[in-house]
């Protein structure tokens, strides 16, 4: 694991001016398949850098680029989330630039997916149509024209929790998207899990940390173990 530099590329996909990203190697020796990680809207943080290592553990060579490269949360979050929901911003750039840097890359088959969680998890939808070759969005905002974002998308699989009310329905929504679209999908509503159940523990900054288990926004490892399954499972089939 070791964090890198991706900013010579980010400059060519119009991405952020400094760009930082965490890296991740499988155990054994590679090619392996790539995966580009999209952090929540907390950053790329210690909670999102053991899922990085999560993935890595699982066979997938795992770059997880920082959107708030260019200033940190507090400077970069709102930007970035609007980047997220309009369709356009130097966050696509970013992305962009993880993909390529896999794609160039010795050490991966040339096989790409994304994944992202909360804000990462919008950006995971948003970008399905852009050169991956599968997409997990987990908890993620649906885009404003469902149907289009979904029309040319990648196989996707979306974990969403049943007591996630800023999400309300988004599973079913979405489900319904990707049948309509003909789009290879597994898309999953787990009755007992707020937002951000797959985390390991309630991420965020410590002061905020209680109201957000007032918001349900905990941990839910049984619900997280059946969706990390099903993700696995996923990225095998469609990356190799």
């Amino acid at each position: 694991m070791s964090d890198i530099d991706l900013t010579e590329v980010a400059a060519r996909h119009n991405g952020s001016r400094t760009l930082q990203g965490y890296l991740v190697r499988p155990p054994g020796e590679g090619p392996w398949p790539g995966v580009v990680m999209v952090h929540e809207a907390f950053g790329l943080e210690d909670v999102m850098r053991r899922q990085a290592d999560r993935l890595a553990s699982a066979g997938f060579l795992t770059l997880a680029p920082d959107l708030f490269s260019a200033g940190g949360a507090r400077r970069c979050l709102v930007s970035t989330m609007r980047a997220m929901l309009s369709g356009k911003g130097r966050a696509y750039g970013d992305i962009e630039a993880a993909r390529q840097w896999l794609s160039a890359s010795a050490e991966c088959t040339g096989k790409i997916g994304v994944i992202g969680f909360c804000m990462g998890g919008g950006f995971a939808l948003m970008v399905a149509d852009s050169g991956f070759d599968a997409a997990a969005p987990n908890y993620g905002t649906l885009p404003r024209d469902l149907d289009a974002a979904m029309g040319g998308a990648c196989p996707v699989v979306a974990s969403y929790g049943g007591k996630d009310f800023s999400l309300k329905k988004a599973a079913a929504k979405l489900d319904v998207a990707l049948t309509k679209a003909g789009v290879v999908h597994d898309v999953r509503e787990y009755p007992t899990a707020g937002h951000g159940f797959l985390n390991d523990e309630v991420a965020g900054p410590k002061v905020i940390r209680p109201l957000l288990k007032v918001a349900g926004m905990v941990p839910d490892p049984d619900a997280a173990t059946d969706a990390w399954a099903r993700i696995d499972a996923f990225f095998r089939e469609h990356l190799g």
